[in-house]
């Protein structure tokens, strides 16, 4: 079939990708200027007068406005130097658990880099001879044990970056969260300014970095494969496979480490001593806010790394066996590289809206500003679909679809982009409906708590399970229209889609931990009350858009496993996956059963820490004379070691299930058993993922509804203290590994398996069903 050529040119190509990586990369450097521009240190006296001179003081800058601390005659000066003794404490116990998670983690990655090596260079007996295609038949590609070895590397690329990915986020993170603090004295304004461009910090280096290291790799990896496009992007599944392995222990880890000392300080800080969250005396305190940064920050630039990773090198295994792998188009070979391109400079331009554009003045302007920000990067990024779609794909082209080619227009690619881009946005929604506590799914939970905690748990499990229905429809419409318009093709572009905006995504969760530390940090700063109530005001609108990134990631978790799914299914030569196979059905089975799994393992390893934790904090209050008193410190060390140690030792099973689920059913019972619990594990675990983190994001909402009192319903279930409290602070710490450890992990879960299949689906095809065989 003759098909007419892109418009945008191989050259063009070559530069429009890096160069949109760079102004990424540019961006983040200029946000992280500005945000430095706030000094952690008291300034000289005379010079501005934030040490204590005149309130009309004014620096060269314009700062000149009246701080909250001058107005109150408090010591400005003690005020600061406290912020940066607190903001290093928490900064050297993040660094201090990521250097020994990554130690493990490293370890690992060393292990399972030379398993791949090894299954993938035994094919052909680690032979360097040339072997048939698998699917253009009459030619030959380059030996299996070349792929062995570009997949390996390709897998240590993906996981150093997903690490770093998590690392910089955090090293961002704990550079903003006391300049947040100070700028809350000046308004709510300048706060939500910083807590802002240090998430944008975070959200445009990570999908900049991403989107270099993968194009990069492939015009390297291109170097020694040449006109082999099928053995490269074969190759190229390493780079999503290791961002998402390191993915599941940064979220694994780092959620037992936050909800172990969140746990531990809510039970006896609020329930059993009545003192405010993040109060100094609480031994916990530091862990706590120490957690923030591992577990959201860390954990979710590496996940959504993941999930970025693994959609691209899905679309682009599939589109190496259509029209453009076999006639060699390089440039709409790179279409989701172009998408991912675009999605930066459309998310560039809606971070102006926040930043420059619009200025927000009022704390009811928060959560509206975020809000928005989906909205316009949506709005921005469906006309940069159009024009990449129009300008990178040919007006008609052929589409791998089990075995046949499928002719597809570009048009109908735009629309499968544009329909994942449109349902991450009704998913987000819907989430934020169910976990914001300005609508009534929230409101009624927090209601319930006038009975108690039992009436609190059960609305907040039927709230939990009722937040599935929409997104599933709007997955399963996703699903649906992409793969009528584009088969598999067209889903992997759909997952792009819906992450195709996911600087802005990122920016918008990093933003939550950022500004739930600063209050944390007013608090134990001794700052004003005022000052604590901004903070507030920053900290509920970040937990709403927390839970909105995790529908994001949980609904393109799904897109992009699916779309791995049919690659692998196509790599291992199945031609149908028949569930009245009982080899098919068995897998079926025991993959809905994996996510129940892994949650018991995670939520009883957050569990055991936090009963570790629990009995440490109740320990110093009980042993530490005038603790409660204020006038002697707590042991913060100790805490931040319980929660260390205990996440390390638990986060190995949970991630050793995963990992070894493929191998062992692969090898031992073949392809389509795998295959089978590859679709069982999809449709149990996502399910599982959003119905858990919505639970958890409405039982905290619930509870800052009630802390908050801000309408006359929400007096007459307070104050702070009350039973009713209590029963919220009750379900809120259920709540915790719910939303923040379990559900988000099992995005990981399903994607990880997903890919791990694909990357290993030529050894699976060539010696998998050891034990069927000889039945």
């Amino acid at each position: 079939m003759v098909v007419a050529a892109a418009i945008l040119p191989e050259l063009a190509t070559q530069l429009v990708v890096p160069v949109a990586a760079a102004v990424g990369i540019a961006f983040a450097v200029l946000q992280w200027v500005l945000v430095s521009k706030v000094k952690v240190a008291p300034e000289p006296r005379g010079e501005g007068g934030s040490a204590g001179g005149g309130a009309g003081a004014g620096g060269k800058d314009g700062a000149s406005e009246y701080l909250i601390e001058e107005e109150e005659g408090l010591n400005d000066h003690n005020v600061v130097l406290k912020c940066a003794e607190i903001q290093t404490a928490i900064s050297e116990g993040a660094t201090s658990f990521l250097f020994t998670e990554y130690k493990y983690a490293g370890g690992f990655m060393t292990v399972f880099a030379v398993l791949i090596f090894v299954f993938l260079g035994s094919i052909e007996g680690f032979s360097t001879k040339s072997q048939p295609c698998h699917y253009s038949v009459g030619k030959t590609c380059k030996p299996a044990l070349a792929n062995a070895a570009f997949s390996t590397i390709a897998f240590v690329l993906g996981a150093v970056t997903s690490l770093v990915s998590g690392f910089l986020g955090m090293k961002i993170a704990t550079y903003a969260n006391a300049r947040t603090t100070l700028e809350a004295r000046k308004g709510v304004g300048k706060a939500f300014i910083v807590a802002f461009r240090s998430g944008a910090v975070m959200g445009f280096l990570l999908a900049a970095s991403g989107l270099f290291v993968l194009y990069v790799a492939i015009n390297l990896f291109g170097l020694y494969y040449g006109d082999d496009w099928e053995g490269l992007f074969e190759a190229i599944t390493g780079y999503g496979l290791g961002g998402s392995s390191m993915a599941l222990f940064g979220r694994v880890g780092g959620g037992i480490y936050t909800k172990a000392a969140d746990v531990g300080a809510d039970l006896v800080g609020k329930v059993e001593r009545n003192i405010p969250e993040d109060d100094p005396r609480n031994p916990a305190v530091i862990a706590d806010n120490v957690g923030d940064n591992v577990g959201d920050i860390a954990g979710m630039g590496s996940d959504l790394f993941g999930s970025y990773a693994e959609s691209s090198c899905a679309a682009l295994v599939v589109a190496s066996i259509s029209s453009f792998g076999i006639n060699r188009e390089f440039t709409p070979m790179m279409y989701p590289l172009l998408i991912s391109s675009v999605g930066i400079i459309a998310c560039l331009v809606t971070t102006l809206f926040a930043t420059d554009f619009f200025e927000v003045k009022e704390v009811d302007q928060i959560e509206p500003a975020l809000k928005k920000q989906l909205i316009i990067s949506t709005a921005v990024m469906t006309v940069g679909i159009a024009l990449v779609s129009w300008l990178g794909l040919p007006y008609t082209f052929t589409i791998f679809n089990f075995g046949a080619q499928k002719t597809v227009h570009s048009w109908q690619l735009f629309l499968c982009v544009a329909v994942g881009l449109w349902a991450g946005l009704v998913i987000g929604f819907i989430t934020e409906y169910y976990t914001s506590n300005a609508y009534s799914p929230v409101q009624d939970v927090a209601d319930s708590c006038r009975t108690g905690a039992a009436t609190n748990v059960i609305f907040g499990l039927a709230l939990g399970y009722k937040s599935v229905i929409i997104p599933i429809f709007a997955i399963a419409f996703s699903i649906f229209l992409s793969f009528s318009l584009a088969a598999m093709y067209g889903v992997a572009v759909a997952a792009l889609g819906m992450l195709s905006t996911i600087a802005t995504g990122l920016a918008i969760d990093a933003y939550g931990p950022i500004s739930d530390n600063a209050g944390g940090i007013a608090e134990m700063a001794g700052m004003s009350h005022r000052i604590r109530e901004r903070t507030d005001a920053l900290d509920a609108a970040g937990n709403t858009t927390a839970a909105i990134g995790k529908g994001f990631a949980i609904g393109s978790a799904a897109l992009v496993s699916l779309a791995l799914f049919g690659a692998f299914v196509s790599r291992a030569g199945i031609t149908t996956v028949d569930v009245l196979t009982p080899n098919v059905f068995i897998g079926l089975l025991v993959g809905a059963m994996l996510p129940y799994w892994f949650s018991a393992m995670t939520m009883k390893s957050v569990g055991s820490a936090a009963l570790k934790m629990v009995e440490e904090v109740r320990r110093q209050f009980n042993t530490i004379p005038g603790l409660m008193e204020g006038t002697a410190k707590p042991d913060y060390a100790t805490c931040v070691k319980i929660s260390t140690d205990a996440s390390i030792k638990e986060m190995i099973p949970p991630g050793t299930l995963v990992m070894l689920t493929p191998l062992i059913v692969g090898t031992f019972f073949g392809v389509e058993t795998l295959s089978g619990v590859l679709a069982g594990a999809l449709v149990s675990g996502v399910q599982i993922a959003i119905s858990a983190s919505n639970t958890g994001g409405a039982w905290d909402n619930a509870k800052k509804y009630i802390e908050a009192g801000a309408s006359e319903h929400a007096k007459s279930l307070g104050p702070k203290g009350s039973d009713c409290h209590k029963a919220a602070v009750i379900g809120d710490t259920i709540g915790d590994p719910l939303k923040d450890t379990s559900g988000p992990s099992l995005n990981i879960l399903i994607k990880l398996m997903a890919v791990e299949s694909l990357v290993f689906a030529p050894f699976f095809a060539t010696y998998g069903g050891i034990l069927f065989k000889y039945l």
